[in-house]
């Protein structure tokens, strides 16, 4: 499977280049546009296998109920895929490793990569996030979603971010919840609230812009229908 990425970083397209009989799994919703012989097979999890729970468990996590499989023709084929929001696209090639994705910041994968659903605990809930992570194992290639840009932080030791910027991290990290400010009246007047306390060694992935934040600014404007 070969990707290119275009239109960076504002609004970011995937064009995945399938060789003869190559599959690749995307999210449901995530495609663009497609060569004609591609084929599509639907699920709740991976191809040829489903079951309730998993889909469910998915909408949790905040992706969407189905997934989408698709194979390409005699001759290969191409597949263009999109995140719902204009932001940029991270390609991650695992080698049998363990990928913390948050949730609505996966788009596609190879299909070796397990896609399963990582319960972080209590402290997602009082996080703002959602109660399922995804967890991402095995070797192949990953592309991830960001609102706005996307870029790494090597951590070895402490680092803290705010909830609502995070998007993956290596298994090597441990998070946990607190206030930003010193007090809580400083942490809310100062606009951040909870943020994320990273510890360990390993890599942190992180977008420019808060999808929540977005959404609280334009919500007052909309006029109702």
């Amino acid at each position: 499977m070969q990707i290119e990425l275009k239109e960076r970083p504002g609004a970011t397209v995937a064009k995945i280049l399938l060789s003869p009989g190559e599959q690749m799994t995307a999210e449901g919703g995530a495609m663009i546009a497609m060569s004609g012989d591609i084929t599509i097979e639907t699920t709740t999890y991976k191809k040829n296998k489903g079951g309730i729970m998993k889909g469910l468990k998915r909408m949790f996590s905040g992706e969407s109920f189905f997934m989408n499989h698709y194979t390409a023709g005699n001759t290969g084929g191409e597949v263009y895929v999109a995140p719902t929001l204009h932001g940029d696209i991270l390609v991650k090639e695992l080698q049998n490793e363990q990928l913390i994705v948050q949730g609505g910041s996966y788009l596609a994968s190879e299909p070796e990569i397990e896609v399963d659903f990582s319960w972080q605990g209590m402290k997602s809930v009082f996080s703002g996030e959602g109660l399922f992570w995804l967890n991402l194992n095995g070797t192949g290639k990953v592309m991830l979603n960001a609102y706005g840009c996307i870029y790494p932080v090597e951590i070895d030791g402490e680092y803290i971010v705010d909830t609502g910027h995070i998007v993956a991290f290596t298994s090597g990290l441990n998070f946990s919840i607190s206030k930003a400010g010193a007090s809580w009246i400083s942490s809310i007047l100062g606009g951040e609230g909870l943020v994320c306390r990273f510890k360990g060694k390993g890599t942190l992935w992180c977008q420019s812009h808060n999808p929540g934040s977005f959404g609280s600014t334009l919500g007052p404007g909309l006029k109702p229908a």
